[in-house]
C-alpha cells in the first residue's frame, strides 16, 4: 500500500517508517510525490491540523495520505505550547530556541508541578474523502537542563513517566515504543487497510 506522509521533516519520515515497519505500507514523503504546496496549520487542535495536512496531501497526490500534528502540553502553562509547539519562540522549526523559552518559562516552577505530555493526533484521509483521526499521549515531567543527543524538539527535557532518562537519551526504537506518535500511528495503522478498500456500492 502506497501512502503519503504529509511532511517534509525527515525526522518524522524516518520515525514513521520505523513505527510502520511491520505493516505492508510504502511510506512516501511530500517530496517523494512532488507535492510542493504548503498548508497553513490554522486549526485550533492537533486533530484539526492533522486533518488539514492529510486532506491537502490526499487531494494533491491522489494517494491515501496520513499526517500528524504533535506538540508538548505543559500542565503549569495551561496546556501550552500545544499546537504552537514548533512556533513557541516565534520561528518555526527552531528547536533550540523553543526549548530555551520553555526552560525560561518553567524556571521557577517546583519539581512537583512540572508535569507535561507529548500529544499526537494522527489522521488518515483518502482521495475520495474518507477520514479517521486517532490520538496518542506520552505523559511525563520536564527537567531543568537538556540531556541526550537523540530525538528532536523538546525531547532533551522530557522524562516519560516511569523512566529516568529523557526521550533524547533513548535509542530510537525505545522512544518509538512509548512515544505519543508511536501510540497514535500504531492505532491508526490497522485503519489504513479499511480506508483503501473500495466503497461498497
Amino acid at each position: 500500500m502506497r501512502v503519503v506522509l504529509a511532511t517534509r521533516n525527515q525526522h518524522k519520515v524516518d520515525e514513521l517508517r520505523r513505527i510502520l515497519a511491520t505493516y505492508d505500507v510504502e511510506l512516501l514523503s511530500l517530496d517523494d510525490v512532488g507535492v510542493t504546496d504548503e498548508v497553513v496549520e490554522s486549526g485550533a487542535t492537533f486533530a484539526d491540523n492533522a486533518l488539514l495536512k492529510a486532506r491537502a496531501a490526499a487531494a494533491a497526490s491522489g494517494l491515501v495520505a496520513i499526517a500528524d500534528d504533535s506538540g508538548l502540553a505543559i500542565d503549569a502553562l495551561n496546556g501550552m505550547p500545544g499546537v504552537l509547539s514548533v512556533y513557541w519562540a516565534g520561528r518555526a522549526r527552531d528547536d533550540a530556541a523553543n526549548l530555551r523559552l520553555v526552560l525560561e518559562q518553567m524556571e521557577d516552577v517546583p519539581d512537583e508541578r512540572r508535569g507535561a505530555a507529548f500529544v499526537c493526533a494522527a489522521a488518515a484521509v483518502t482521495p475520495d474523502g474518507r477520514e479517521v483521526v486517532l490520538e496518542g499521549r506520552c505523559e511525563g515531567t520536564l527537567i531543568r537542563a537538556p540531556r541526550g543527543e537523540q530525538g528532536f524538539g523538546y525531547d532533551p527535557i522530557f522524562v516519560p513517566t516511569g523512566e529516568g532518562r529523557t526521550t533524547a537519551e533513548m535509542a530510537p526504537e525505545e522512544k518509538d515504543a512509548i512515544s505519543h506518535r508511536g501510540k497514535a500511528f500504531r492505532a491508526l495503522a490497522p485503519k489504513l487497510a479499511e480506508l483503501v478498500r473500495p466503497r461498497s456500492s
